[in-house]
């Protein structure tokens, strides 16, 4: 049965330091006290994340007041907005806020996605570093654990598309309750079409301009982990120390941040108190049925609304349910379209699989194989990467849209070295993690990597099943280069064959590397240079692609 909900109304607090924080509270109508839902996000908390999630109204109508809060400098809060710099402390002291609303029986959980599940995690981390109330559950979803390496920087690379985009659109919002409408105009605009083709490609004239607004300065001067990072990441924050809080973490096959859901759910998996993984055929945006020219069925159709209520009912309101028996791992298998549920993260030991040519790979897409066993004569292949042309960015994690994508015909390129295996006997099932180790040498002090992994269908098409993105400062290194691709979990029909696509760029998604070693910041496409890349098979330096192959433990 469903409750009757009242119109929200709006309700303020005051940090320790005296700012106000304004929130809309979604009370039922009905005999409480009831427990507290809480959200804290930077976007106007209208929205309350309904991008992803059923309105706050239907979860109050569950038996919830439900608080979406605007954090500090956000929507119609007082203060000034730093990206996650004040969201510690004013976490903790949201959640003491939370506990004593009035109607509410003390007791608070947590849920949001993205900015709003680092809120989570960080208010944590104030509780304990206070002693204040902890919450009684949470449930991040896609959220950088380690801002640097799971949102900002994917293998040492700058995320230009996506890094840029964000601050355009966080700096619009900034510049709006600013009143200024000239840096809103310049902002928003530039964010419909991003200005990549100015001289330095990753710091346009409107950024500098109006940077004041955003936090992009601080994302692109600071290239290497620790420092600011570590002030504002999750991970930092809670290091050593999991809080004891149930927690269902949720992430996406195609979210840019689901490294950072996987560390966080890895990193906590010691706590005491329940923690459970779920990963959907997802982009950030939206979680539903389709991605990319994939249609997964619908199974695929977001089931967190329900399993977050679920969890909420369990740790909030003591209803014995089921959740604390359920498997602690729940996978989507994009091959098959159905979940799977595991009794932990699947991590078979990686089979590798090795690359060979006769050295056309890159010029002819049928002439690289990929094969299980590793060649004894070694394969050259030839890879040269054109700065005027780059490959372009297609679907996975990191193109727009996300998703599956056929990238058969931009495997045709001679910029893209292919290697393709023979169609499989039977159906294969990869779970887990993938790498690809690479020996590659390169004419420029610097270098990019990008490994893709694909299915070959019978019909030709060679569809996105994961992929990672490398800069590499040592072009000479005498080991191979190691390429974290994204986890994956994927049944393979037979009569399918797999294909590991390398090429030296992913434009926009990345900055173009101009080869000469300075950061994305200074980098100038005046500058760029053509790069060389040779790429070795076979023998004593035989590049190989690690896959998590064989039988699951299934719960």
């Amino acid at each position: 049965m469903t409750l009757e909900v009242a119109e929200p109304q709006t309700v303020s607090m005051r940090t320790r330091d005296g700012a106000r924080l304004d929130a809309d509270v979604y009370r039922p109508v009905g005999q409480g006290p009831f427990p507290v839902l809480l959200m804290r996000q930077p976007y106007g908390r209208r929205i309350a994340s309904t991008v992803v999630y059923a309105h706050p109204r239907w979860y109050a109508s569950h038996g919830y007041i439900v608080a979406i809060q605007d954090v500090r400098g956000a929507g119609t809060s007082e203060g000034l907005f730093k990206l996650f710099e004040n969201e510690r402390e004013d976490g903790a002291d949201a959640l003491a806020w939370a506990a004593a609303l009035e109607g509410g029986n003390g007791r608070v959980g947590m849920y949001g996605f993205s900015y709003q599940a680092a809120t989570q995690l960080l208010a944590l981390a104030g509780a304990l570093d206070g002693g204040g109330p902890t919450p009684g559950v949470l449930c991040p979803a896609m959220m950088g654990w380690d801002v640097y390496s799971d949102w900002a920087y994917e293998g040492g690379a700058f995320c230009l598309q996506g890094d840029m985009s964000w601050a355009l659109q966080v700096g619009a919002e900034r510049a709006r309750l600013a009143g200024d409408s000239a840096a809103f105009v310049a902002l928003r605009a530039a964010a419909r079409t991003l200005p990549l083709n100015e001289e330095r490609t990753a710091w346009p004239a409107v950024l500098q301009r109006y940077g004041h607004y955003t936090h992009y300065a601080d994302w692109i001067g600071n290239s290497k982990p620790g420092g600011y990072w570590d002030r504002i990441s999750p991970r930092a924050a809670l290091h050593g120390r999991t809080g004891d809080v149930p927690m269902l973490h949720v992430g996406g096959w195609y979210d840019p941040m689901l490294e950072g859901t996987l560390g966080g759910f890895r990193d906590l998996a010691s706590s005491p108190a329940r923690q459970r993984l779920i990963v959907g055929p997802w982009g950030h945006i939206p979680w539903g049925r389709r991605a990319g020219i994939r249609d997964f069925g619908p199974e695929a159709s977001s089931p967190i609304d329900i399993e977050q209520l679920r969890w909420f009912d369990r740790f909030l309101k003591n209803h014995d349910n089921g959740v604390d028996r359920e498997p602690p791992v729940r996978l989507f298998d994009t091959g098959a379209n159905r979940w799977r549920d595991f009794d932990g993260w699947p991590d078979a030991p990686p089979e590798p699989w090795h690359i060979t040519s006769s050295g056309l790979a890159a010029a002819r897409s049928e002439d690289g194989r990929l094969v299980r066993e590793a060649p004894a004569i070694s394969s050259i292949d030839m890879l040269v990467h054109d700065p005027w042309r780059p490959v372009p960015s297609l679907g996975g994690h990191d193109g727009q849209p996300p998703g599956p994508q056929d990238r058969s015909a931009l495997d045709q390129r001679t910029d893209v070295a292919c290697y393709t295996s023979p169609p499989i006997a039977k159906p294969m099932t990869l779970a887990g993690r993938v790498h690809a180790e690479i020996h590659v040498e390169a004419d420029a002090p610097s270098h990019d990597l990008a490994a893709i992994l694909s299915q070959v269908t019978p019909d030709g098409r060679a569809v996105t099943l994961t992929q990672g993105y490398l800069r590499a400062a040592d072009s000479k290194a005498s080991g191979p280069h190691l390429v974290s691709m994204r986890a994956l979990c994927a049944t393979i029909p037979a009569g399918s064959a797999l294909r590991l696509s390398l090429q030296a760029a992913s434009f926009p998604a990345f900055v173009v590397n101009p080869g000469t070693g300075v950061s994305a910041a200074d980098a100038r496409p005046f500058d760029s240079r053509v790069i060389t890349l040779t790429l070795h098979g076979g023998g004593p330096r035989s590049s190989r692609l690690l896959l998590p192959v064989g039988s699951v433990s299934c719960a």
